[in-house]
């Protein structure tokens, strides 16, 4: 009985002195963001301290898609996808 006790003993301390130690862990930093969330979802925000990738955006005028165009890429897709059902029945 007399060990027991010692070992109830020994786990209440060893986790005390657990929790004491991670009780001095750094806080995570908050970030505040330039913009409102409209979506109601979650923000995710980065450090601007941090080193970034550099990107390249191409400078290209965007332009709407004409009816030809979109006709076009609907038969193209058309027939790819009856290849891929005469593939598969093969």
């Amino acid at each position: 009985m007399r060990y027991n006790k010692f070992a109830r003993t020994a786990f209440a301390l060893g986790a005390a002195l657990a929790l004491a130690a991670c009780g001095d862990a750094e806080e995570d930093a908050e970030y505040e963001v330039g913009a409102e969330d409209l979506s109601g979802g979650e923000m995710i925000t980065r450090d601007p301290e941090d080193p970034a990738v550099p990107v390249d955006i191409p400078e290209v005028e965007m332009t709407n898609a004409s009816e030809e165009e979109i006709a076009a890429a609907g038969a193209e897709e058309a027939v790819a996808e009856e290849e891929a059902a005469m593939e598969a029945a093969d």
